[in-house]
């Protein structure tokens, strides 16, 4: 991953909370997208963009916090991929060093797809904290499957935090405002379940 903006179809810009249940149900058919409509992925996590309209899920109206819950139980149903309701561990206390460690992987070649999936995955369906670097370590370990001190050292330089705000200042610029929104060309699709409309217009159909 790099800090410059694809502006082509041939590529899908993600800005998304790595702690969203939203970006998580929709990596499976986003990397399936991906994969047959031969496009890359350029991951940009970001925070709450708060100044667009975002939100803190803690913040809602407790109508729209229970309204959550109900989309949330029809999506895992409907797309039958695990996901706890109440995690332990989320709300989380920070998404800083996830989001870092997922830029570090990408600004080195590693696959940060897989490692975006496999940190989703574990808040979301195993309940561990994603906020503790000792978690982020194992994961770390588990997808690449070698010693990888290294990357989680370089996660924390001035060199990722700096595309880290260039995420969230990119991100409030294109107008974004809630999470997961896919970019394809200079058009956004906000949420998951804008994914079919991010395949046609891959495909030349919007």
């Amino acid at each position: 991953m790099t800090d410059e903006q694809p502006s082509n179809v041939g590529t899908i810009q993600v800005f998304y909370g790595i702690s969203s249940p939203w970006a998580y149900l929709g990596m499976p058919k986003l990397r399936e997208i991906a994969r047959s409509e031969g496009v890359s992925l350029v991951l940009r996590p970001i925070r709450i963009i708060q100044s667009n309209g975002g939100i803190p899920l803690r913040e809602r109206p407790t109508a729209r916090q229970n309204y959550h819950v109900v989309e949330l139980t029809r999506w895992r149903k409907f797309l039958d991929i695990p996901l706890n309701l109440k995690p332990k561990y989320y709300p989380c206390r920070t998404i800083e060093y996830a989001a870092c460690l997922v830029i570090a992987a990408g600004l080195k070649g590693y696959d940060d797809v897989a490692l975006s999936w496999a940190i989703q995955s574990a808040l979301w369906a195993h309940d561990q904290d994603i906020a503790d670097t000792n978690t982020l370590e194992g994961i770390v370990e588990n997808v690449f499957h070698c010693d990888t001190k290294e990357l989680l050292v370089f996660s924390q330089t001035p060199e990722v935090y700096a595309v880290w705000e260039k995420n969230l200042s990119d991100a409030e610029q294109l107008g974004i405002f809630g999470t997961p929104t896919y970019v394809v060309g200079n058009e956004l699709f906000w949420g998951q379940d804008r994914l079919d409309f991010v395949q046609r217009k891959i495909r030349g159909g919007l």
